[in-house]
């Protein structure tokens, strides 16, 4: 029997003030369901306090238990995590919500080009209305002048592939023109080909710094001495409590998207969760036990692979993404890495943390690019910020590298 529309997920509001919504995805299952849920609710920018995955192989319950600001759009969310939601033919042979069963297509790409006056706060306040609009950034090109303007270039996806109508694309500049004000000089959207994409990437040099692949894995002692504890990872692997699964059981310290990394890590590695729990404690401990197997329905009984996997959850739970301030000559140059993940996606709303830190910081950015690189043997979304160091400028380099962090963790 197959499932309708509106009970493949459920938003329970809370009871009272203070308590966290409660969602429930029950649909046919899928290897990465559970990582493409999680960055879901990680776009939408709420917290994930608990959640309990269980599946027979076919068919998957999940439950989530999240908090958020109160302007979150649940209809929207509810929308976006049943399009993930594989089609019940999957597993029932009937489809009740979804006929499209092709491959999608690569979404159409589009350069958002505007010349304007500079200010702070700039690029943080474009970057804010691109999200409320389910924009996706792909790839920037900022610059500023001598004269104090800013040239900026967006090649952004549309999540609700209206772009190329008139009225999607009206709205979008309508919504700009309104943050920017009188600043704006002009501005234009255009449906740009392959060619165009390609002549934009990114410079191709990487300093050491972000390429290292022990890169900042100590954490500095400014947040490893305090009573965040950002440090403290454990993880174990058990094959004797389950004779059909590998026992996962993992205590660390909780940052924004925490689930996220740890669900796209079993992704990469195509190992599927039979059963998951994950809770939060006080003073921002987690922990989690999660049954897994391989692809082909096995434990994971190779130490190889057992060493593999560990080694990667400690990275991924440590530094989920890489963060330096680095010397560009005689410049000062903000270097943020995101790892992606084997399907193509990236950690979402990246470039809005780290224009967010450093509006908060009062700190001006010159110019930005992002673009991806293999660094090792993995795809990374590379983000690239000159800052501007006018005079007046007095935050010392150690002091963005550590803000910008905290919020990309979720610890502002």
């Amino acid at each position: 029997m197959g499932i309708l529309y509106d009970d493949v997920v459920i938003m329970r509001p809370p009871e009272k003030e203070g308590d966290p919504t409660v969602i429930t995805v029950n649909c046919p299952d899928k290897t990465g369901l559970g990582c493409d849920l999680c960055r879901i609710i990680l776009f939408f920018r709420l917290n994930i306090l608990r959640g309990d995955v269980s599946t027979d192989g076919k068919w998957c319950y999940i439950v989530f238990w999240v908090v958020g600001k109160q302007k979150t759009r649940w209809s929207l969310l509810k929308k976006r995590m049943v399009e993930a939601c594989p089609s019940c033919s999957s597993a029932s042979g009937i489809s009740y919500y979804r006929s499209d069963l092709q491959p999608p297509k690569p979404p159409d790409v589009f350069l958002l080009k505007f010349c304007c006056h500079d200010r702070k706060g700039l690029l943080h306040d474009v970057t804010a209305v691109l999200c409320e609009l389910e924009l996706t950034i792909t790839k920037v090109k900022v610059s500023t002048t001598p004269d104090g303007k800013v040239m900026d270039l967006f090649f952004i996806t549309d999540t609700r592939e209206l772009l190329h109508t008139k009225k999607r694309k009206d709205d979008t500049i309508e919504q700009l023109k309104e943050v920017l004000e009188d600043l704006i000089l002009t501005i234009d959207i255009e449906l740009v080909g392959p060619e165009i994409t390609a002549c934009s990437q990114a410079s191709s040099f990487l300093p050491a710094a972000i390429t290292d692949d022990d890169f900042n894995l100590e954490l500095p002692d400014s947040v490893r001495s305090g009573t965040l504890r950002a440090d403290y990872v454990s993880i174990t692997m058990d094959n004797l409590l389950s004779p059909a699964h590998t026992l996962v059981q993992i205590m660390c310290q909780d940052h924004k998207g925490l689930l996220y990394d740890i669900m796209r890590t079993l992704k990469d590695y195509n190992n599927k969760i039979s059963f998951g729990r994950f809770t939060t404690k006080p003073r921002r401990k987690c922990e989690i036990d999660l049954f897994i197997m391989q692809a082909d329905g096995k434990k994971i009984v190779d130490p190889n692979k057992q060493n593999s996997l560990s080694s990667r959850f400690k990275a991924e739970l440590l530094r989920p993404l890489r963060v330096a301030v680095v010397s560009r000559g005689p410049d000062t140059e903000l270097l943020v890495a995101n790892p992606v993940e084997l399907s193509g996606n990236g950690r979402p709303l990246v470039f809005y943390d780290i224009t967010l830190a450093l509006k908060m910081l009062d700190t001006c950015i010159f110019s930005a690019e992002i673009g991806r690189h293999v660094i090792g043997d993995r795809e990374w979304e590379v983000y690239r910020i000159l800052l501007d160091e006018g005079e007046g400028s007095s935050v010392p380099r150690n002091k963005i590298e550590e803000e910008v962090w905290k919020m990309l963790m979720g610890w502002e």
